[in-house]
Parts: C-alpha cells; sequence; structure tokens
C-alpha cells in the first residue's frame, strides 16, 4: 500500500507564489512518473506538470514560465514551485503518481493524493 500526502496549498494573492509538496509512502514500490493535476469547480482534471524518473518534465501551456515541477528521489518527493499566481489558477491540486509496487512481483499501478486547495484571489 503507497500513500501520497500533498501540502503546501493555502490562499495567496494574485502575483504571489506558493510551493506544493507531495511524498510517496509506504512499502515495496518503485516511483516513475511523478506530476500535478488541478480541477478547478465545474471543470474537468487537467494535467499541470510531469517529471519522469529520469527528470524530463512536460510543463502545460498555461502556466509555463510560472510554474516549475522538480523532485527528490532520496525523499520519494515531488515539488510545485508555482510563481506569478493568478486567479485562473484556483483549483484542487492532485498529486499522481506512476509507480511500480511489489505483491509477490513487480506491479505497475498509480495512485492520487488527496488534493490540495490552491486559491488566488485579493
Amino acid at each position: 500500500q503507497v500513500q501520497l500526502v500533498e501540502s503546501g496549498g493555502g490562499l495567496v494573492q494574485p502575483g504571489g507564489s506558493l510551493r506544493l509538496s507531495c511524498t510517496a509512502s509506504g512499502s515495496a514500490f518503485r516511483l516513475n512518473a511523478m506530476g500535478w493535476y488541478r480541477q478547478a469547480p465545474g471543470k474537468q482534471r487537467d494535467m499541470v506538470a510531469i517529471i519522469s524518473s529520469e527528470d524530463v518534465t512536460n510543463v502545460a501551456s498555461s502556466v509555463k514560465g510560472r510554474f516549475a515541477i522538480s523532485r527528490d528521489n532520496a525523499k520519494n518527493t515531488v515539488y510545485l514551485q508555482m510563481n506569478s499566481l493568478k486567479p485562473e489558477d484556483t483549483a484542487v491540486y492532485y498529486c499522481h503518481a506512476d509507480l511500480d509496487i511489489l505483491v509477490g512481483i513487480w506491479l505497475r499501478t498509480n495512485y492520487w493524493g488527496q488534493g490540495t486547495q490552491v486559491t488566488v484571489s485579493s
């Protein structure tokens, strides 16, 4: 069993910054790609940024140049640095992990975090 625990959300004024963190914990797992998605009220969940196990990143055009994704493999943690935040960035941000878990054999699966609210408002 693997858990993803997010932190770092909150209320920030337009132009401000936040840093989200997501840590994977559990036993017998290997992390592959990790990423951040967001879902605003009444809208679908969209990809924000993804980082591979080789640190190759893919960032959505709507946040490119403002958001940056990184990871610390020793801590099983992925980060999302969000700068120059805009009201349209308001959403619940979800961490996602593509990983292998050992259940007798290695099984590839994926997990979601519980989500953290980011609100950009003056």
